[in-house]
């Protein structure tokens, strides 16, 4: 059959008015795995067209079914994605998804199908040391997160400042307690600490997100092939060295390239001390690459997997996971496991870098405040922990975490858990808004209903001209949710919620 444009090579200038390229530029002849496709058709096909969009339900927020009753009372056709639990893809709709109350608050995440199988195949457990080498925007480590029922650390590593602020916001938009984000290079993550499962999802030449390009996947520069096969190679080793014996290693690209693939494994199992540990999966797959363009691959890489777009309709997606054995790994990491199993500690009061403070005083002035004036349950704030941090206190639920071991300079911690409570200048505690929406079926007392009209304009910077019985903070209220904080002035009730978020809200209600 004659092949479609998006498979042949293209050369030539686009023309001037295609914003999505500015520069002459080549792209991957596909054909070349065709070989390995058994059902080119289906993938070329798949390939062609537009990824759907698909979500998954944070379920520590709300339950499927009731998002997805609430999606459909606004006019969102939605369809349950086999064999993914919790995600369901958009087949249409009044808007973007994205542009949902719903999504503002928190109950779902815009994720790729694809991407939604590697936290599952990593198999995180409560309670476990779990680490995300390369996390930003957030959505795997999150699911991860989640699957650990907020219980144990995960740590969220990412190089990218700016793609730290990303991980960030949808770390504190859907409240994931037991996340610890830090600031570094995975190639130079320290071993003093080690994990029971490490998930690296790599560098890669992204040939598996081909959909958003209209199918067409970019070719990369021989030069920067050479580089980012180093530095998958790098991330891995390192991966596995700072996985505890017996432990979990998650490999994961989004390109078809077995040199990406297949290739790094077959190199890491014949140098490293892992072993490949067959997934499974019960969605359609094909399995790992024994051989491809005269290279042999060891036979065990049957047990990994490669996701093609027509399987999911989604993009694509390859996955290792390796089991680390119990040996050394060179001489640079003689007494890994021995420092790695101390390098755990109780997680303090006191972010690093704080000056010494009354931490238990401020502790007791947040939680006495929550309970006495949002009337929030005791015995729910006692599951609670928290770090102080400048004036602010952050909420988590770690019961320990790696950052005492970390070496200066090496990898620097950003937030543990999310921002909860801060102090103004008169010392009187101030509950977040990321707090008051997790806390939102708990918030009892100091809670005032908003309409539509209303939020319009508090989102305006407008007073409302309500009166009360008291003064200072209140939880604002659509329905049965707490949008965020407000203040009760002799002005009347004025928002308290962000510029910024307060224009996202804006725009999920519909009244900007």
């Amino acid at each position: 059959m004659t092949e479609t444009s998006a498979f042949r090579p293209f050369e030539g200038r686009l023309k001037s008015g295609d914003a999505s390229r500015a520069t002459r530029e080549e792209v991957v002849d596909l054909a070349r795995y065709r070989c390995i496709i058994s059902d080119w058709e289906a993938f070329r096909k798949a390939a062609a067209n537009p990824e759907p969009t698909v979500f998954r339900v944070c379920k520590r927020r709300t339950s499927p079914q009731a998002l997805v009753d609430r999606l459909t009372q606004q006019g969102f056709r939605l369809r349950n994605k086999a064999g993914l639990p919790d995600f369901y893809e958009v087949e249409e709709g009044p808007r973007p998804v994205s542009l949902t109350l719903e999504h503002w608050l928190g109950l779902f995440y815009v994720q790729q199908a694809s991407t939604g199988i590697a936290a599952p195949v990593l198999d995180p457990q409560p309670g476990e040391r779990v680490l995300d080498l390369c996390a930003a925007p957030g959505g795997k480590a999150i699911h991860a997160a989640e699957l650990m029922k907020d219980r144990g650390c995960l740590v969220a590593a990412e190089l990218s400042e700016n793609r730290i602020r990303g991980l960030l916001g949808n770390v504190y938009r859907l409240g994931s307690p037991n996340v610890l984000v830090a600031s570094g290079d995975g190639r130079h993550a320290p071993e003093d600490a080690l994990f029971d499962r490490v998930l690296v999802d790599v560098p890669c030449s992204g040939e598996g997100t081909l959909r958003r390009r209209a199918g067409r996947a970019a070719r990369q520069s021989s030069s920067f092939l050479a580089y980012v096969t180093k530095v998958q190679h790098r991330l891995l080793e390192k991966a596995i060295r700072v996985t505890r014996p017996g432990g979990t290693i998650l490999y994961v690209t989004c390109t078809f390239a077995p040199e990406e693939n297949e290739a790094v494994i077959d190199d890491i199992i014949r140098e490293q001390p892992v072993a490949i540990d067959p997934i499974k999966l019960q969605i359609p797959c094909a399995s790992g690459l024994t051989s491809f363009e005269g290279r042999s691959y060891d036979s065990a890489l049957e047990g990994t997997v490669r996701i093609y777009p027509h399987h999911l309709d989604s993009g694509g997606l390859f996955m290792a996971r390796l089991r680390r054995l119990d040996g050394s790994i060179g001489e640079d990491s003689s007494g890994a496991v021995e420092q790695g199993a101390e390098g755990w500690k109780a997680v303090p009061q006191l972010f690093p870098g704080n000056d010494p403070s009354d931490v238990g005083e401020l502790v007791e002035l947040a939680t006495n405040d929550l309970k006495d004036r949002f009337g929030v349950d005791s015995a729910y704030l006692d599951e609670c922990k928290w770090v102080l941090r400048g004036r602010r206190l952050w909420l988590h639920t770690m019961s320990e975490w790696p950052v005492d071991a970390w070496k200066a300079g090496v990898w620097r911690p950003i937030s543990i858990g999310f921002r909860a409570v801060e102090f103004d200048s008169r010392g009187r505690p101030r509950p977040t808004n990321d707090l008051l929406r997790w806390l939102s079926p708990h918030v009892r007392l100091r809670t005032v209903d908003v309409s539509d009209d209303q939020m319009r304009q508090l989102i305006a910077r407008k007073p409302l001209p309500i009166s009360g019985d008291f003064l200072g903070p209140v939880a604002l209220r659509r329905g049965q949710e707490v949008l965020g904080r407000g203040a009760m002035t002799r002005d009347g009730l004025k928002s308290e919620i962000p510029r910024a978020r307060a224009t996202d809200l804006a725009r999920a209600l519909g009244i900007d």
